[in-house]
């Protein structure tokens, strides 16, 4: 196997790249990671990367069709595929805001969330190709998910084991959606309320396997917090509102309890977010600045000289691009809200901050990953800026209407945010393709193509969504009071509620500014502690049977990678060996790519399901099926967690079993426990 310094395919050789087959395999998986990850993102308000899936699932298509398969097809393949759904996590964080707030839109208009889509897919993908220089080569940040990436595709170009895995668990996770969402067998959600010494106590769970893998992924630690933030907000400030102010609204216990959630408590998350992203992006001033400066002072050049596999889309023709798509955009403002001025200064504000976010961006993920970006943290600055632009410009200067200057926010935010979510992506996307010897022009083509699939593809894909399930609960129950349509299913949209609901209070002024105050307080006292901010944030944001999935899904992870702590070092020890920690990496990647299936599954079943309710077929009428009551949903629930963990640690060393590790996992943390309450004398 090469080293990671120099390519996998040397520039001497020319093999297969963006072939015919690359394209179509690539655009028909862009679909489907763009509508899997549309439908996670509105659902729980997370998304996850898909170039490893991507890539693993490229690697068995191409390779069960076609004798002859070169490794950069599959990397090409990947490309594409994780564009449409990258790009999808822009669009979610900010399109279906336009929904919540009122009188702005009423239904997904395709055309537009189109064009915000390109626009802003193709803005961040060519400001990051003329950084990929800059980034990859001369400074060579390491991309760990770039790295994760290459690893899988070299795996399987050599025969590694376990590259089916995936196909299984998207089968799985195929049937649980298609039990729980499609024949509506078992209940999708489990909870109950009790009194309790005057107030009320709440208890749930979101049964789904999706949400269980989202957790196995980012680790114990981040879905530890999001917990902790659901019981918070769940836990303490739901009671000691109710306690003091009364119940309100509502027919029933668990009715009455949700609303003191949405219309207070949820607020405290809005402020607590604001905080939280600003200081994700403070706190990375010195990376933000550095990459920023090397960016300016980079050089963009093209060299005829150059080897194959240095080879950029020449950048003349870059910023060429980059100066029609500002100037589509100017034209795009202009179209929506009619003043030439206010677009004139949107479109300019677009160009610097696009380039600004593409610079964070792309650093970013060469040093964390680009599932650590604070994609979240900078949309909301970017709307914060935004909100004072249109503000001066809008309202101050030519005197527009309320409706225009949240709309004109809105399509501002819109495409910088999408701009922003692509560019890291495609920095670590190009990383991959640096190491395995890709050719950078003809991977940045696959590139652009993946976007125009995924911009192609968000739209319909969200106006499904909303007809079958409504998109945020706010939307849904505005248009619920005329039509009279059912919003128990309906998607969650977190970000996109919590921008509505920051533009609608900047204009309007109909925010709950005291309950916006206490999460700001509790953000500072989070900062104070070192906690990790976001997280907690966007648990007190996302109603706590969401969280609990994640949680146990963390737990899950934490007692695989103890369990090869386990087995190779004969104990647990503090500190685990070299090997041990590598044996836990092994349980890590092939946990990561079973949660990866489980996710796409479930949620392209959801997109499914979303498509035969909109086609008005039924398939409980269908087949008669009945509903299990919640014990038994929960005992189904439980089956597909067993499956999940069976699979995800078939990779452990065989000197053991998990009942066995399980209970001295068990012991060790309850002896740290212990130890933290005893008194030293």
């Amino acid at each position: 196997m090469a080293e990671h310094g120099e390519p996998y395919i040397p520039a001497s050789e020319s093999p297969l790249e963006l072939t015919v087959r690359v394209v179509i395999v690539g655009i028909l998986l862009g679909i489907l990671m763009t509508a899997a990850n549309a439908y996670l993102g509105l659902y729980a308000g997370m998304t996850v990367s898909a170039s490893i899936p991507a890539a693993v699932m490229s690697m068995i298509i191409l390779r069960s069709l076609f004798k002859e398969v070169t490794i950069l097809e599959n990397n090409a393949v990947q490309t594409m595929a994780s564009a449409g759904e990258s790009l999808a996590a822009g669009v979610i964080f900010t399109v279906p805001a336009l929904l919540v707030i009122p009188n702005l839109w009423d239904d997904i208009q395709l055309l537009e969330t189109t064009i915000i889509a390109l626009l802003g897919g193709l803005m961040g993908t060519m400001f990051t190709i003329a950084l990929r220089r800059l980034f990859i080569v001369e400074e060579a940040l390491p991309y760990p998910e770039g790295v994760a990436c290459r690893e899988v595709l070299v795996a399987g170009e050599e025969g590694g084991e376990g590259s089916q895995a995936i196909l299984y668990a998207l089968g799985i996770g195929a049937i649980y959606g298609l039990m729980v969402k499609g024949f509506q067998a078992t209940h999708h959600t489990v909870e109950g309320v009790v009194d309790f010494m005057g107030t009320k106590i709440y208890g749930g769970i979101d049964l789904s396997v999706a949400l269980l893998s989202v957790g196995f992924i980012v680790g114990i630690r981040i879905a530890s917090f999001i917990f902790l933030g659901g019981m918070f907000g769940f836990m303490i400030l739901v009671p000691m509102y109710g306690l003091i102010n009364g119940w309100g609204q509502g027919d029933s216990s668990i009715e009455q309890f949700k609303w003191i959630w949405a219309t207070q408590i949820r607020y405290a998350g809005v402020g607590a977010m604001v905080v939280g992203g600003l200081y994700t992006l403070w706190s990375m001033r010195k990376s933000i600045i550095t990459g920023i400066s090397k960016a300016l002072k980079s050089s963009t050049g093209d060299d005829e000289n150059l080897l194959r596999t240095e080879i950029d889309l020449p950048m003349k023709f870059v910023f060429a691009f980059c100066t029609v798509i500002v100037g589509l955009t100017l034209l795009f403002y202009w179209w929506k809200t009619g003043s030439f001025i206010l677009s004139l200064a949107g479109a300019a504000f677009l160009a610097v901050t696009a380039f600004f976010f593409a610079a964070v961006a792309g650093y970013i993920a060469g040093v964390v990953g680009s599932s650590n970006s604070p994609v979240s943290g900078m949309t909301i600055a970017t709307l914060l800026f935004t909100v004072a632009l249109v503000w001066i410009i809008g309202d101050l200067m030519l005197g527009l209407s309320t409706p225009t200057l949240m709309l004109a926010t809105m399509l501002i935010a819109s495409i910088v945010a999408s701009s922003a979510a692509i560019a890291g992506d495609v920095m670590q996307d190009l990383k991959t393709g640096h190491m395995v010897g890709a050719t950078p022009k003809i991977q940045q083509t696959a590139e652009i193509i993946g976007v125009i699939t995924g911009a192609l593809v968000i739209g319909p894909t969200l106006k499904l969504l909303h007809n079958a399930f409504g998109i945020t609960k706010t939307a849904c129950l505005r248009e619920a009071a005329e039509t009279g349509r059912s919003c128990d299913n309906a998607l969650t949209a977190p970000q996109a509620e919590l921008i509505g609901d920051i533009v609608r209070g900047s204009f309007v002024g109909d925010v709950n500014m005291q309950m916006i105050i206490l999460g700001v307080v509790i953000a500072i006292v989070l900062i104070w502690l070192k906690m990790p901010v976001m997280s907690v944030a966007i648990g007190i944001y996302l109603p706590l049977g969401l969280s609990v999935p994640i949680m146990l899904g963390g737990v899950l992870s934490y007692f695989a990678f103890r369990s090869a702590h386990l087995r190779v070092d004969g104990e647990l020890r503090e500190k685990p060996s070299k090997k041990a920690v590598d044996a836990a990496k092994e349980v890590e990647n092939r946990g990561v790519l079973i949660g990866a299936g489980f996710i796409a599954g479930e949620s392209i079943l959801g997109v499914l399901v979303a498509l035969l309710i909109v086609l008005e077929i039924d398939l409980t009428e269908i087949f008669n099926t009945g509903v299990l009551n919640n014990f038994l949903s929960l005992m189904f629930f439980g089956w597909f967690v067993l499956v999940f963990l069976w699979l995800a640690t078939r990779s452990l060393p065989t000197n053991g079993n998990l009942v066995k590790d399980f209970s001295v996992i068990v012991r060790d943390i309850f002896s740290k426990i212990v130890s933290m309450f005893k008194v030293t004398k």
